[in-house]
């Protein structure tokens, strides 16, 4: 076992984030995925994380956190800002433990995300159209009503719950030879990073971003945080500029490599994982397979034991729709 005390988080946080987690969230299945498979020529493995409660990974980070607040800080209530699954882990998770929760969303955040989120319990609060704009209006809602900040990753709590996926893909799969990760802000990497180097620093970890966004990759191979956006993504769960501090540390000493898909492979994955695999997932859902059956990674993958990361499944059926009909497959082909 490795131990990288010079890092936010080391897997004895992770671990008891697991404990925290026991009870509140799902083991979530790894199944095989003959048809990426066959298309890669090795052994891949589909983390459902869009079966977990709330439909993404997010409730790890978010439950974790919460549940780690003092009695003076839950009952000062909580605010949380996101484009829809961090929302919506905030808001269930809030729901569990009693705490009075607001949130911050985009006006473009799909329909089903903010539905979703006000059901579960926090008051839906829509502003600006991007994250930066939700950040803002976050800090004026700290300042006025001295609400705890539940951030969206970059926080020790929100990256080992996160990490708790490592744990749960090594316990299934302890041969595992890459592990391929969606990139946003980088506290799912950052965590599953932690939890799988500390107890085999020989399997790879592979994030994956969108070319039209890619903060973390653009500062992973600058050696320092920069800015990426060029305009807006299928995968907007993970359409974050600019990675976190502490996220970034992580990722720059322990990530193996970051690649980069285009919007017709994220729309060619998300078919593919409909038709082929019987899974609905989100764009920054199928970043992960797209890098896989784009090709980007079969030089790692060939031969090898692989899991992929589905990171979540909150789409709205009209922009499944949308996305068949550009794809040129006929909607009842299905």
């Amino acid at each position: 076992m490795k131990m990288y005390s010079n890092l936010p988080i080391g897997l004895h946080d992770i671990t008891e984030a697991k404990k925290r987690l026991t009870n509140h969230i799902y083991k979530t299945a790894q199944l095989p995925s003959n048809y990426i498979s066959e298309r890669c020529h090795g052994e891949v493995y589909l983390k459902l994380e869009n079966m977990q409660r709330t439909g993404s990974f997010k409730i790890r980070g978010a439950f974790n956190k919460l549940s780690s607040l003092s009695l003076e800080d839950r009952q000062k209530g909580v605010v949380a800002c996101s484009a829809g699954n961090h929302a919506q882990g905030v808001s269930l998770s809030s729901a569990m433990l009693g705490i009075d929760a607001k949130v911050v969303m985009p006006c473009c955040a799909p329909k089903s995300k903010i539905a979703a989120t006000s059901d579960y319990s926090a008051k839906v609060i829509l502003h600006g159209n991007s994250f930066n704009d939700t950040i803002a209006k976050v800090s004026e809602i700290v300042e006025m009503e001295g609400r705890v900040f539940i951030p969206p990753f970059d926080d020790a709590k929100v990256i080992a719950g996160q990490g708790t996926i490592g744990l749960e893909i090594i316990e299934d799969l302890y041969d595992v030879d890459n592990i391929i990760v969606p990139i946003g802000g980088g506290g799912l990497i950052a965590g599953v990073a932690m939890a799988i180097k500390s107890i085999n620093p020989t399997i790879r970890i592979i994030g994956v971003q969108s070319e039209n966004v890619h903060g973390m990759a653009a500062s992973f191979y600058a050696g320092t945080i920069t800015n990426h956006r060029t305009s807006s993504t299928l995968a907007d769960g993970c359409d974050v500029a600019r990675p976190g501090s502490m996220t970034f540390e992580i990722v720059k000493q322990l990530v193996d490599d970051i690649v980069l898909v285009s919007e017709d492979d994220i729309r060619h994955s998300m078919v593919d994982m409909i038709q082929r695999n019987k899974i609905i997932t989100e764009g920054a859902g199928a970043l992960a397979s797209a890098a896989l059956l784009s090709g980007k990674l079969q030089h790692y993958v060939e031969g090898k034991k692989t899991v992929c990361i589905i990171s979540g499944g909150n789409i709205d059926l009209t922009r499944i729709v949308e996305i068949i009909e550009q794809n040129n497959i006929p909607q009842f082909s299905l």
